[in-house]
C-alpha cells in the first residue's frame, strides 16, 4: 500500500540529513498516516480512510462530508 493520504493527497518527500561536518545522507520524509473509520450519515454506514494527522484534525473540526465536499471527493 502506498504511503499517501487518501483525502488530502499528501505523500512523502526526499531530502538530506546534514551532519555538523556537512555530510549529506538521503532520507525519506514520510507523512504521519493513521487508519480511521468515520460515520457518514449520508451513506448510513462507516467509511474507513488512511489519512494524515493534519487531514484528521480538519475532518474532526468540520466533519467528513463537509471535508469531502470541500476537496471534491465522492464518498461511497
Amino acid at each position: 500500500m502506498s504511503r499517501v493520504c487518501e483525502l488530502s493527497g499528501k505523500s512523502g518527500l526526499v531530502g538530506n540529513r546534514v551532519s555538523h561536518a556537512k555530510n549529506r545522507t538521503k532520507v525519506r520524509l514520510l507523512p504521519n498516516l493513521q487508519e480511521k473509520k468515520f460515520y457518514a450519515p449520508g451513506l448510513g454506514k462507516f467509511v474507513k480512510f488512511r489519512l494524515s494527522t493534519s487531514a484528521l484534525r480538519t475532518v474532526n473540526k468540520i466533519g467528513i462530508e463537509a471535508y469531502c465536499v470541500k476537496e471534491g471527493i465522492k464518498l461511497g
